[in-house]
């Protein structure tokens, strides 16, 4: 991939075709954006990519992780999916990409549990993709989100696919003793103050040197520190699901890279053994840090969605 310059690049993929349309058209897929309205008046942005060459045999609901947005990078997942017949769907959650709220900070996460699950039931009710298998997919925070979604409505979903979930924060990026302590007591009084130190999580995430160039370009990225509440709302939940790991009951795949400083693929290695579910995979790749789908190399990369569609198929039937 050519490189171009970050004043030039208009998206991930760069300047060519000029419009989003048209890529979508060149890849063989149609794309749609919208707004979406949550039960608590959140104005969220939303995009589906979907197969045009044959009808969708599932549909996948996804999140992404903190600081992201659905727009950049994280586009190559469901681009991929629909290209291999999956109808997908995504959202920014509150405070992140083109949704509402002051940027990254994430006050309550039981809040964005119920905006996820209200729009992914808006998508599950349509009658365009009645009775077909439904996944969720989650991204780091996006696979936590994805767990407390399924915690509402255990029988809901078919399935799960969860790439280096935050079940906890690892303690390469965790603040240290006694920074955690001082920050609850700052975080009751200014719970929105951007000053928790940690490293930049995108140098962390990213392999490919060319690839945090592109990753850095996204005009929609948060660059700040991470703001109190979010990070105690994140010690918060992560704390929670740690305790819940053997409550999890749907089929899924957890998928970690062995290198990975940000997520602890121990704690992957724990949900795979604790997990009531009676269908459940894991795949640790040796040497492969938190950005599996994007920051790897290409051949990387490759091998991890080959993992992902093996799994789909066997639960929802290979395409013709």
């Amino acid at each position: 991939m050519e490189m171009e310059t970050p004043q030039k690049r208009l998206h991930y993929w760069g300047n060519t075709p000029e419009t989003e349309e048209d890529y979508y058209k060149s890849q063989s897929i149609r794309a749609t954006k919208s707004l979406y309205t949550s039960p608590r008046g959140l104005t969220l942005f939303t995009r589906s990519w979907l197969p045009i060459s044959s009808p969708p045999r599932g549909i996948i609901c996804m999140v992404h992780g903190y600081g992201n947005d659905i727009s950049w990078t994280f586009q190559s997942t469901p681009i991929f999916l629909a290209q291999m017949g999956f109808a997908c769907f995504g959202l920014d959650i509150q405070g992140h990409g083109l949704s509402h709220g002051l940027k990254a900070f994430v006050p309550n996460v039981d809040f964005v549990v119920d905006d996820c699950s209200s729009f992914f039931s808006s998508i599950k009710n349509n009658p365009e993709f009645n009775g077909l298998p439904s996944f969720l997919y989650g991204e780091s925070m996006g696979g936590a989100i994805c767990l407390l979604v399924h915690f509402k409505d255990q029988k809901a979903w078919d399935g799960a696919i969860l790439a280096a979930p935050m079940c906890k924060i690892s303690d390469n990026v965790r603040p240290r003793w006694p920074i955690p302590e001082i920050l609850t007591v700052f975080a009751k009084f200014l719970p929105t103050l951007p000053i928790v130190p940690t490293a930049d999580l995108l140098g962390k995430s990213v392999k490919v040197e060319e690839k945090k160039i592109i990753g850095g370009m996204n005009p929609l990225r948060y660059r700040g520190k991470p703001r109190l509440g979010t990070v105690l709302e994140l010690l918060r939940v992560t704390g929670y699901l740690n305790s819940k790991l053997c409550d999890v009951s749907l089929p899924f795949i957890v998928l970690h890279g062995s290198a990975d400083v940000v997520t602890d693929p121990s704690v992957s290695q724990e949900l795979y053994e604790a997990a009531k579910s009676e269908d459940k995979s894991i795949r640790i790749y040796d040497g492969m840090m938190h950005s599996l789908l994007f920051g790897e190399t290409d051949e990387n990369v490759e091998i991890v969605r080959c993992d992902i569609v093996s799994w789909l198929n066997k639960r929802c039937g290979k395409g013709q």
